[in-house]
């Protein structure tokens, strides 16, 4: 990578991280592009080099949910972990970044809602989201869900009796559930809690011989 390679992502990399501070602190709706690149100490046409819109950078920025829920599951699966584990290490790392990026949550719900119902987008966002953008808001999460259990019911370990798009909704509707919770416990608690139970639901036990 060349010098002036280097410079551009250096200078993305700072936009995000700006970004990330500026959100966490005002929100995603009250944070401008001019409040983004005065922190990133950058001037404001800047930003339109690496992004289109400030929806566009949050795009970005939830991309690395997924790419942090890969390398959690190639791990897991390196150790040969069961399907029901790889749920479990899906939804865990899912339920720790969005609460460590609360900013986010809106986006992420509305795009599993879009994705789910095919309804309007909610989640306060400045601006309708065109259908095409859905599929990047969630970063093919409900896919990469979707095929664990497919492998699952595949493996024997997960209830065939169930359909897939059943159990991968079922999934998401975890984050809305405990996003809006007013249980005393911490939102990531709260998730590993419904997961365990969500877990031993789907998961497919042996037939007890009749007469038993």
């Amino acid at each position: 990578m060349g010098r002036r390679e280097r410079k551009k992502l250096q200078s993305r990399r700072t936009i995000l991280e700006a970004a990330i501070s500026e959100f966490s602190k005002k929100g995603y709706k009250e944070t401008s592009v001019a409040d983004i690149m005065s922190t990133a100490d950058l001037g404001i046409g800047t930003f339109y080099n690496y992004f289109n819109s400030k929806e566009d950078l949050l795009f970005s920025l939830l991309g690395r949910l997924g790419e942090t829920i890969r390398m959690a599951l190639a791990e897991a699966r390196a150790a040969e972990r069961s399907s029901l584990e790889l749920l479990e290490v899906g939804a865990r790392v899912t339920a720790k970044f969005l609460d460590e990026n609360r900013f986010v949550m809106p986006l992420f719900l509305s795009a599993s809602h879009h994705a789910m119902h095919g309804g309007p987008e909610m989640g306060g966002l400045e601006r309708p989201v065109a259908k095409p953008s859905s599929s990047r808001m969630t970063p093919q999460i409900k896919q990469v869900f979707t095929e664990i259990i497919c492998a699952g019911q595949e493996a024997g370990e997960i209830r065939s009796d169930v359909p897939v798009d059943l159990i991968a909704e079922m999934f998401h509707s975890l984050y809305q559930a405990a996003a809006f919770s007013h249980l005393e416990i911490s939102f990531q608690e709260n998730i590993a809690l419904k997961t365990r139970l969500l877990l031993d639901g789907i998961r497919k036990r042996n037939e007890q011989p009749s007469g038993e």
